[in-house]
């Protein structure tokens, strides 16, 4: 049942002097077996954007470098924080960790956060230890005139300690 495939004859019997061909292939608008090399250049761009989307995805775990840790971290709390000040629940949803989008449902979180007093942040510091992670950083929001407040108070700066969990090759935010 089984052939014999491998064989010591020469297959090839030309002896080649060169490592491109004469001919149809020697132009990238040439095919062989249905491949054109024109398109492999048209997708060229599109697979290197994958890559590199997936090389940023999944790319820091417990065991990391810590200044690998903390950079990721004090990125993703950036952009947390900028999505919160565009009033974009939605998307800082999204870097919640998976214990607290299981404890907290879009539609809570929603309730919960009021976006439209925040104005700045600026990530100070981020400290890491194996999955976890301390950042440190400085809010800026404006109090509006209120009951209680006759004038409105614009630029407060205040202190910040946010938690983050280092989970499925990024960093999360632990929401509360």
């Amino acid at each position: 049942m089984l052939q014999q495939r491998n064989s010591y004859e020469r297959v090839n019997k030309l002896q080649v002097n060169r490592l491109t061909l004469q001919g149809r292939l020697s132009s990238l608008g040439s095919t062989k077996a249905g491949f054109s090399l024109l398109r492999l250049a048209a997708w060229m761009p599109v697979v290197v954007v994958a890559v590199a989307a997936c090389a940023g995805m999944g790319g820091v775990s417990k065991d990391s470098p810590p200044d690998v840790k903390a950079a990721v971290v004090k990125e993703r709390a950036q952009a947390r924080w900028q999505a919160l000040i565009k009033g974009d629940l939605d998307a800082a949803y999204t870097y919640l960790s998976p214990g607290s989008k299981a404890a907290t449902p879009i539609e809570a979180y929603k309730r919960q956060v009021r976006p439209g007093l925040w104005r700045a942040v600026k990530v100070d510091s981020a400290e890491c230890e194996a999955e976890l992670c301390n950042v440190k950083l400085q809010l800026t929001y404006d109090v509006p005139r209120g009951p209680m407040s006759p004038k409105a108070m614009p630029g407060i700066e205040t202190p910040i300690s946010e938690r983050w969990v280092i989970e499925n090759g990024s960093a999360w935010f632990v929401y509360r």
